[in-house]
């Protein structure tokens, strides 16, 4: 045995030294970049905070030098009060489901040292300071509380709460996995009120999920999912002032009320915003509701023939009251101005680009600062717009993906940057967008990957057969021969408003992809109908028909590639997760001609059976849309499986559930095709813990090695 352990010990070292990118080293965290964890700007807007191994840090923009700790200890996050007084600490977590989860905080006052455990050391969900910075809110078993931080007292707000029953102040499955979100309540600006949903979930399918574990008997996880079609979660908003101690049913019965995605303070005390929708979710209404009578103004409906994104809203209340809100309304994502009426004022942002995020307003300069797609569809680059006289200047490096944090007063802000080519660097720059300072860069790793002989992707179009010019990536071997023949390997993901091919580090696939170009394999990935950031109707072109126009630039684009010299076409393959899993069920069915492998990981095989929010948006229910879900499912198409299919799920994936993958592997068995699968026991959608992922992806890469 020593004998065996001492040869794999040499076999690695010697892997590590090669000059190869190995699944071992990139497991072993050998390649791992560095980052700068929790920026954070000071309201005065010269200092910033971030979280290091020993506490809460303090730094100063103009010097970049740390002014020592805020507080010393080890925290997974914090969060100040509006003063900076007192600032929340999170000690302890375990996760629920993708944004939700369990957490014991601290509330610590700044001033004189004193802490507070939150709700006497146990755990809650969601704390949030009151404005005044007096309270602390927070839920703990679907109930709502607040705790008062100078006598420690703890009110508790409503008593109905009830696991898969009655949920308060918080997001049940499906509400935080599609409107992207757990916190369902908000403070008044003037602290004494709360308005919060409660979700009725009593009336919605259960789903019973097998923990296998290493117990005699299995156990069950059990919580609300509503599919397409099934009953959600009965919603409401209720008001509860804390003067009273009452809670009122706020009445939106003369309103879309179905859903209620968003709440919202605005910049006056004594108000609250609703951001409703109609189950079909192509038309939001934005309400404004009195918190001291309850009384509910539509402020406006943001309508779209085929749907609003309920999961991306941009609304934030400048200090007039106006308000900046995002929308889709002349064909790319843009910025508007209304004033506190809900009266239009005009539009702020205009031109064949979207915005793609929203930073922030300075009063002083009357300029917003965003995230945008100025600089082509694969780049995101940082721009600051004036309001009022539109003029745009650009803040960050013109290609790549820039994101920024910005100092409380706009005078500063740190950009994080990254490009296909170059890993993550910070920098700090002033609010012009001169470079001041390069905090943080990761030379190292990238020299690590380029003695390795790492390959970088080179981005170029693709036409379908509809006339549009896909993006598109490749990685082709270091000694790429354009005379020699490669097999090609594809990925994609191709979901609503998701982008793969994008001028940004790969944090996910990307090693991997280089280690099968090492392997002799060409790497591509191209973003077809559907897919973001082109556009609104390159977006929803798709709807009504999920897969059909997504499988169809699939199979286009691999004909282009086989047409290609340097491509083998009877060697091409194609691999994705989740949509993308889906969109390789149908490479090996409906393009069974064209692809001769396939990995699917945790795909969908019927939209049936995915959750109400997410596949109505894009496909409507199935009693009204019926042939749009069962003409483009996998397992209508089992009998074309030609290939070598590759099937993989977690058994406890909550989130698409194993079912797909017994459902379609049951048409596959029903019409004697052959195919390999892998289930994960106990894994949920991402398969990972332990020696889970190296395991996966070898086995990933063996398949391809013997099949493609």
């Amino acid at each position: 045995m020593k004998k065996i352990l001492f040869s794999i010990s040499i076999l690695t070292s010697v892997a590590y030294f090669s000059q190869e990118i190995t699944l071992d080293k990139i497991y072993s965290g050998y390649y791992r970049g560095k980052g700068i964890s929790g920026i954070s700007s000071l309201k005065n807007g010269e200092n910033y905070a971030v979280i290091e191994p020993g506490g809460i840090a303090k730094y100063s923009y103009k010097t970049t030098k740390k002014e020592g700790n805020i507080v010393d200890g080890k925290f997974q996050s914090y969060i100040f009060n509006d003063e900076e007084s007192k600032i929340l600490l999170l000690k302890e977590s375990e996760p629920i489901y993708r944004h939700s989860f369990l957490g014991k905080f601290d509330v610590k006052d700044l001033k004189s040292g004193k802490i507070l455990p939150l709700n006497n050391g146990n755990f809650v969900q969601e704390p949030t300071f009151s404005p005044d910075g007096t309270k602390v809110a927070f839920i703990a078993d679907n109930n709502l509380f607040y705790q008062d931080l100078d006598s420690g007292r703890i009110t508790q707000i409503t008593t109905d709460g009830k696991k898969n029953s009655v949920i308060n102040g918080l997001a049940d499955w499906v509400y935080e996995e599609e409107f992207g979100h757990a916190k369902l309540y908000e403070w008044t600006k003037n602290s004494d009120a709360i308005i919060f949903v409660k979700s009725n979930e009593s009336e919605v399918p259960e789903m019973s999920i097998t923990i296998y574990g290493k117990q005699l008997y299995p156990s069950e996880m059990k919580f609300k999912y509503p599919k397409a079609g099934a009953n959600n979660s009965v919603v409401s908003a209720q008001l509860y002032r804390l003067d009273s101690a009452k809670i009122m049913a706020l009445d939106l019965s003369n309103f879309k009320n179905y859903y209620i995605p968003d709440v919202y303070r605005t910049a006056k005390a004594d108000e609250i915003i609703l951001i409703t929708s109609e189950r079909l979710q192509n038309a939001s209404d934005v309400l404004k509701v009195n918190t001291k009578t309850g009384a509910i103004t539509k402020l406006f409906t943001e309508s779209d023939k085929r749907w609003i994104d309920t999961d991306n809203v941009t609304l934030e209340f400048l200090d007039d009251n106006s308000f900046i809100w995002g929308a889709e309304r002349d064909g790319n994502r843009h910025l508007y101005w209304y004033d506190q009426n809900g009266k239009l004022k005009k539009q702020i942002t205009k031109g064949n680009w979207e915005v793609t995020n929203y930073y922030g307003f300075n009063p002083k300069s009357k300029e917003v600062f965003i995230q945008t797609t100025q600089e082509g569809s694969i780049n995101k680059v940082v721009s600051k717009v004036n309001i009022e006289t539109g003029k745009t200047t650009l803040l960050s490096n013109a290609s790549g993906t820039n994101s920024a944090n910005f100092s409380h007063n706009y005078k500063y802000f740190i950009e994080t940057s990254s490009s296909a080519a170059k890993p993550y660097t910070y920098v700090l720059k002033d609010g012009n967008g001169k470079t001041l300072k390069e905090l943080q860069n990761n030379e190292e790793q990238l020299k690590k990957l380029q003695a390795d002989n790492m390959v970088t992707k080179e981005f170029f179009t693709i036409p379908n057969e509809a006339g549009d010019q896909m993006n598109a990536w490749i990685m082709k071997p270091k000694d790429f021969d354009p005379n020699k023949k490669y097999p090609l390997f594809m990925f994609q993901y191709s979901g609503p408003g998701s982008q793969q091919v994008s001028n940004s580090w790969d944090q996910g696939n990307g090693l991997w992809f280089n280690h099968l170009v090492q392997k002799g394999y060409i790497v591509a990935c191209v973003d077809g109908r559907g897919t973001g950031y082109k556009g609104t109707e390159y977006k929803k072109t798709t709807y009504l028909n999920l897969g059909k126009y997504e499988i169809e630039d699939q199979i286009a684009a691999a004909k282009w590639f086989g047409t290609q010299s340097y491509i083998n076409k009877d060697r091409i393959g194609i691999f994705g997760w989740s949509f993308g899993g889906y969109m390789a069920s149908l490479a090996l069915t409906k393009g069974a001609d064209v692809f001769k492998a396939g990995i699917a990981v945790a795909p969908v095989t019927n939209w049936r059976y995915y959750d109400s929010i997410y596949t109505e948006r894009f496909m409507r229910t199935p009693q009204e849309n019926p042939g749009g879900y069962d003409d483009n499912s996998p397992t209508t198409y089992a009998n074309l499986l030609k290939g070598k299919y590759l099937l993989i799920h977690g058994t406890a994936d909550d989130n698409v559930h194993f079912q797909n993958a017994m459902e379609f592997s049951e048409a596959l068995i029903q019409n004697n095709k052959q195919f390999e699968f892998m289930a994960y026991p106990d894994k949920n959608h991402g398969i990972y813990g332990g020696q889970t992922r190296p395991q996966l992806y070898q086995k990933m890469t063996n398949f391809l090695l013997e099949n493609l």
